[in-house]
């Protein structure tokens, strides 16, 4: 392992509370465990979405732009997502 670089940081009292606690029930060994924890989500998370604007939102752009004639218009898409909703209600209540 790297030799570790020290930092300090200040945190609101609620969220020092909330590592204290990971901490004091075994959760984690110390506060820095509960800092790399944070940071290694953080990474993932960003991760997870650069994925996602890469392979899915990235190429509907590239679609709408070879091809405008396929959009909806914002009354439109209301209008799909209300019906959508409605529809998973009543499977739902029919259930």
């Amino acid at each position: 392992m790297a030799p570790a670089e020290k930092r300090t940081i200040s945190l609101p009292p609620d969220q020092a509370r909330y590592m204290d606690e990971l901490v004091a029930t075994g959760g984690y060994a110390s506060a820095s465990e509960v800092v790399r924890a944070g940071l290694r989500a953080l990474r993932e998370r960003d991760a997870a979405v650069e994925r996602w604007l890469r392979e899915e939102v990235a190429p509907v752009q590239d679609a709408m732009q070879a091809d405008p004639g396929r959009a909806m218009d914002a009354d439109a898409v209301g209008a799909a997502l209300r019906a959508h909703h409605a529809a998973r209600l009543k499977t739902r209540r029919d259930a």
